[in-house]
C-alpha cells in the first residue's frame, strides 16, 4: 500500500494544487511514482476541464481513470455544496473512498487534495473534516502567507486535532508577494506548530510546480 495524504489548506485561494503538483513533482525527483486526486471540483470550461484536476492529471506519473482522479466535478465556479444542490448530484464519501482506495494501488504516493478550506461543506455526509476523517489519513497543511494567516492556520490545526487526525507537516506558501514581513510571521508559525515545516516556496507567478517541487520535501 501507498503513502497517502489528505492535503488542505488555511482558505481558498492558497495554492493547494499548486502545492499538491508541487510535491507530487518532489516524489518523482526522489524516485518514486506518484499520483493526486481530486474528489469535489466546481467550476469547468466549455469543454467540462477544471484546471485543478488538469494541472493534477499533468503532475502525476499516471493517468487515473476519470471517476478515481475526479469522482464529483461541476460547472458552475461556487461552494461545492450548493454546486450539488443546483446539478442535483449530491456528494457522497462512498465513491471519494473508492477512488482513494483505488489510486493507492497505481502509485507509491497519493495525495488527496480538499475543497477550499478544512471546513467546506459538502453534503448529507458532512463537510471537508468530516471527509478527512472517513478516508483517514496523516494532513497536510497549507498555509498561504498574507495577512491574517497565523490566525488561520492556528484555527485550521485545532480543528485537525479536535478530530483524532494526524498533521504530518505544513508548507508554507507565498501567495502575497507584498506581505510585510514573513519572515517573522513563519518564525511565528514555526513556534506553534509542532509537525514538521516541508517547505518555503517563493511567490511564483508562472505557477511552475516543477521548480517549486525543489522547495519542498515530503514528510517522513
Amino acid at each position: 500500500m501507498s503513502s497517502a495524504y489528505f492535503l488542505t489548506g488555511t482558505d481558498t485561494e492558497i495554492g493547494k494544487t499548486f502545492i499538491t503538483c508541487a510535491l507530487l513533482h518532489r516524489a518523482r525527483m526522489d524516485g518514486r511514482s506518484a499520483v493526486g486526486i481530486k474528489p469535489v471540483a466546481a467550476g469547468t470550461d466549455d469543454l467540462g476541464r477544471n484546471d485543478d484536476v488538469e494541472a493534477i492529471r499533468a503532475a502525476s506519473s499516471l493517468a487515473l481513470a476519470e471517476p478515481v482522479l475526479n469522482p464529483y466535478r461541476y460547472r458552475s465556479p461556487i461552494a461545492p455544496h450548493i454546486a450539488a444542490a443546483e446539478e442535483g448530484r449530491p456528494i457522497s464519501f462512498a465513491p471519494i473512498l473508492e477512488a482513494c482506495e483505488a489510486a493507492r494501488t497505481q502509485a507509491d504516493l497519493l495525495i488527496v487534495e480538499g475543497v477550499g478550506g478544512f471546513r467546506v461543506p459538502l453534503g448529507a455526509d458532512g463537510d471537508s473534516a468530516d471527509l478527512a476523517v472517513a478516508l483517514g489519513l496523516p494532513v497536510i497543511l497549507v498555509v498561504g502567507l498574507r495577512l491574517g494567516c497565523i490566525n488561520h492556520a492556528l484555527l485550521t490545526l485545532e480543528a485537525i486535532a479536535a478530530r483524532g487526525l494526524t498533521l504530518a507537516g505544513w508548507v508554507a506558501n507565498r501567495v502575497d508577494p507584498a506581505m510585510s514581513r514573513p519572515e517573522e510571521n513563519i518564525a511565528a508559525l514555526r513556534e506553534r506548530i509542532a509537525a514538521p515545516l516541508l517547505g518555503i516556496v517563493p511567490h511564483q507567478p508562472d505557477a511552475n510546480s516543477a521548480a517549486a517541487a525543489v522547495h519542498l520535501r515530503l514528510p517522513i
